[in-house]
């Protein structure tokens, strides 16, 4: 027994004309729009009756001719399908309750009336073994849904809706055309390639529009595109609506130069005609695939001012197949004439012939080939979708068939078998590739086409394509034509002109048209290039594209600060010194890197200079030259020394004392060399207490010897305790001994409260490293004051024994060298700190030279003049003269 809703659906049958019907050993299910009925209210659900001429789609008349021609080519095919005739059922989608009607008609089972309902459907074997359609959005996810249940194939050829592709809802579904999905990443991709990045987004009323945009829109906003506004175009509203007169207002208020479209043919049309009302001139509408080459659209009067349209499209269909379609077509219209003539019923004889069917009210339309029109652009291209679809069938059934030795089996075809073979199809037709993926949209991509109004015509030219897997546009921009506020075409004016007046030639210029001759044609070329060529032509002929956006794009090394919700709004800022713009973040400054330094409004880091005094450096030269010079002074005043170790001279410096101070010094002069080079932690560890320690030891022994020689000299029976403590034995050594030791505390306490190491410094300028050691601090500088006390302790001694006896007396040389000592160990002890880096090594090489040099000069080297030049001084009797003289002097006061 039949299900109610079967009884229901088939009480409505009447007569067909005989195209609607084919017998065959397998039957397709095509489902076309003949007749568009406004929806209505009903009491019961009966199918409405599609018969009305008034209603009356040439669309869909001429797809599903193309469906009835491509199974014509297949049956007389002798490679494809070889001895298997296809037939089919031809059903017109003009309403949904049609539509549901021919998707139960397609699964009745084979040679009944009625749906037998299972829990599996591996062996049901239904009266169409695919079905191709229907076109609308709409209508197919109805019959997607039935259909998958049965895994019935279903291949549209217009339904475009991305959700089709979820295959956990819609396992038998397949298309020819491209998915919305992939329209989408193109309209996007498009937009990126001019920087059109302050955009607004409209879309029908339906599924198709919304779901498209909303996908655009999330597509969008995770690039640096922003969309101004996103709307839906009312549906079933004409120009006089106030919803779409408050829609167009919207646009017109928000100022932006492109708008996307994304929308059917029937909403569309009605937003242009009150967008032609508003006087919007001068924008561009980019245009989604159903309504960019139709015609319903480019025939609103005024539509030629609006601006620029660009938009996708679907692949051309091949000429040769268009051809022969319309070869076919035309013999068929004769053919149903003659026997419209003979009868004075369009074929209704034909009801007992082989393509005779149990006809109904979906399959009426008497006189279908005098009310439909010639088929334009937009029929060719769904043609060809239809074409394809029904190719793709048969390559499955010859596959599952087992054609391929020449013969078919014409077995028993389940659905599911023959939907794997379908997915799995990859041949060749018309230059075309057909094969599905795995979500089973077809791997076709777009061309992208412009409006192009030529004199008061309409024309498009294809300026690109977007191909899939990979995703990629390409675009002819020398093809681009713009239309300005002023309607006329930006293309080559300046060169066109002149080359007109080279070539004496005067045109008749048409508002909006330049006409190109034959003779001109050559002279254009030879200007702006190729006209095919968009890379050898000149910026002349290349006008720039259109601008959108919200903010003019920032300086170079300025960030974007954002002013609202849109990231396109922004004012720009400097990028401060020490970071950079990176360009894959423009509204964030970034951070060089430690080793980094940058200025103001960089794009870029750059390594900074590393700065120490270098060994090979001309300035390290210059300071190594007076340290090794003080250094060789050192060892030969010490050989000097050692050989006259016995002579009065020698022993009055301090006899063996000398070479301590002279050892303390070579030390401390060492010392120097850790100030070149990079600094490593030994050498930093090392060169403060060495330094420090070895004159202090110095100083110390000078002091010491001073002391003993104003003591003998000048303390006799002044201070007894005092001249003995100075004359005691081991004395000297003592107090060398606690100098040194106080020195070394300091030291060790400096290393401990600030360890010294190597450290880079990056506040010294930004654009250099400079290595330096740190630590020091208090402790250092009280080591370096330390050794300045103890100076100025041996200057007031040296002066103290100005008179003493000649070859005694340390004033003359001495207090001179050590007063510039002194003035030399200030200076360094208040420049400490003052420089950085490499002048900081410099100042300590060049201050420990000034301190380390006078005393060496004031006390060593008149000595060793003595001992070279003038060797009379160097004898006993000249000191004794020197001490009786001296003795004479003190009796005298």
């Amino acid at each position: 027994m039949r299900p109610p809703a079967l009884l229901c659906l088939g009480a409505c049958l009447g007569a067909a004309a005989a195209f609607f019907s084919r017998d065959g050993d397998y039957r397709l299910a095509g489902l076309f729009q003949l007749h568009g009925l406004a929806p209505r209210a009903a009491a019961r659900p009966l199918v409405d009756d599609c018969d009305d001429a008034a209603a009356f789609k040439s669309h869909g008349y001429q797809l599903s001719q193309t469906m009835r021609f491509a199974l014509e080519e297949i049956n007389n095919s002798s490679s494809l399908l070889p001895n298997v005739t296809l037939g089919y059922e031809i059903y017109d989608t003009c309403s949904e309750s049609a539509n549901i009607y021919a998707t139960l008609r397609a699964l009745v089972q084979k040679g009944r009336h009625d749906i037998e309902v299972l829990h599996a459907f591996q062996h049901y074997e239904p009266t169409a073994v695919a079905v191709i359609g229907p076109d609308s959005t709409q209508l197919a996810l109805t019959t997607a849904a039935i259909l998958g249940v049965f895994l019935v194939p279903e291949i549209s050829y217009e339904a475009s809706l991305e959700t089709l592709s979820l295959k956990r809802f819609y396992p038998s579904f397949l298309r020819t055309i491209p998915s919305d999905g992939q329209q989408v990443k193109a309209i996007a991709l498009l937009l990126q390639s001019f920087k059109w990045t302050w955009v607004a987004l409209l879309g029908s009323d339906n599924a198709y529009g919304r779901d498209g945009l909303n996908a655009l829109y999330e597509l969008l906003v995770a690039s640096d595109v922003c969309v101004a506004y996103r709307g839906i175009i009312p549906t079933n509203k004409d120009a006089s609506s106030p919803e779409l007169h408050r829609l167009v207002g919207i646009l017109m208020d928000i100022r932006v130069n492109v708008t996307v479209v994304f929308s059917n043919i029937n909403g569309a049309h009605p937003f242009f005609e009150v967008v032609v009302q508003k006087n919007i001139t001068g924008m561009v509408w980019v245009a989604s695939e159903d309504w960019a080459l139709a015609q319903n659209i480019w025939q609103v009067p005024g539509i030629q001012n609006i601006g620029s349209v660009i938009g996708m499209s679907v692949e051309q269909a091949e000429s040769t197949m268009l051809e022969r379609l319309e070869s076919w077509k035309y013999a068929e219209e004769r053919a149903a004439s003659e026997s419209a003539g003979s009868t004075g019923a369009g074929g209704e004889n034909r009801s007992s012939s082989s393509e005779s069917t149990w006809l109904n009210c979906t399959q009426q339309c008497p006189g279908c080939h005098l009310l439909a029109t010639a088929p334009n652009i937009y029929d060719a291209q769904a043609s060809n979708n239809v074409y394809s679809a029904v190719y793709a069938v048969a390559h499955g059934l010859h596959d599952l068939l087992g054609c391929a030795s020449g013969v078919c089996s014409k077995d028993r075809v389940y659905p599911w078998q023959l939907l794997q073979k379908i997915k799995q199809v990859n041949f060749s037709l018309h230059n075309s590739q057909i094969c599905f993926d795995a979500n089973g949209n077809i791997n076709k991509g777009y061309d992208i086409i412009m409006w192009n109004w030529r004199g008061l015509s309409w024309a498009f030219d294809v300026v690109g394509t977007f191909t899939v897997n990979p995703d990629r546009l390409l675009l002819n921009r020398s093809k681009i034509l713009w239309h300005t506020k002023d309607h006329q075409v930006l293309f080559c004016i300046h060169i066109l002109f002149i080359v007109y007046w080279q070539a004496n030639y005067i045109p008749t210029l048409v508002p909006g048209y330049f006409p190109i001759t034959g003779q001109i044609q050559g002279q254009m070329e030879a200007v702006c290039g190729e006209g095919t060529g968009g890379d050898s032509r000149s910026p002349l002929c290349s006008p720039q594209a259109p601008i959108s956006m919200c903010s003019q794009p920032c300086a170079a090394g300025e960030k974007r600060l954002q002013q609202n919700r849109h990231r396109c709004c922004f004012s720009c800022v400097a990028c401060p010194a020490g970071t950079f713009l990176n360009r894959t973040d423009l509204y964030a400054c970034q951070a060089c890197g430690a080793d980094e330094w940058s200025p103001a409004r960089s794009e870029a880091c750059f390594n900074r200079t590393v700065e120490f005094l270098s060994w090979a450096e001309p300035l390290s030269w210059a300071l190594l030259a007076p340290v090794a010079l003080l250094l060789l002074l050192l060892a030969a005043l010490a050989a000097l020394f050692a050989r006259h170790a016995s002579t009065p001279v020698v022993r009055a410096a301090g006899g063996r004392l000398c070479f301590l101070m002279l050892g303390s010094l070579a030390c401390a002069c060492g010392s120097l060399f850790c100030y070149f080079g990079a600094p490593t932690r030994p050498c930093c560890l090392l060169r403060l207490p060495l330094f420090a320690v070895s004159f202090t030891v110095f100083l110390g022994s000078l002091a010491t010897r001073c002391l003993q020689l104003v003591a003998i000299f000048k303390l006799r029976g002044r201070c007894p305790p005092l001249r003995r403590a100075c004359l005691r034995r081991g004395a000297p050594a003592l107090f060398v001994a606690a100098a040194a030791a106080a020195q070394a505390a300091l030291c060790l306490a400096a290393a401990l409260t600030a360890p010294p190491g190597p450290r880079g410094s990056r506040d010294v300028a930004a654009e250099r490293l400079v290595l330096e050691c740190g630590g020091g601090g208090a402790a250092s500088a009280a080591a370096a004051a330390f050794n300045v006390a103890l100076s100025g302790g041996c200057f007031a001694l040296s002066y103290a024994g100005k008179d003493l006896p000649a070859g005694y007396s340390e004033a003359r040389c001495l207090t001179c060298g050590l007063l510039l000592h002194l003035a030399c160990a200030a200076a360094a002890l208040c420049a400490q700190g003052a420089f950085r880096g490499r002048s900081a090594s410099v100042a300590a090489v060049l201050g420990a030279l000034g301190t380390l040099a006078p005393p060496v000069a004031g006390y060593f080297v008149p000595r060793a003049l003595a001992l070279l030049l003038r060797p009379r001084l160097n004898t006993a009797a000249h000191f004794r003269g020197a001490i009786g003289s001296y003795a004479r002097r003190r009796a005298a006061r």
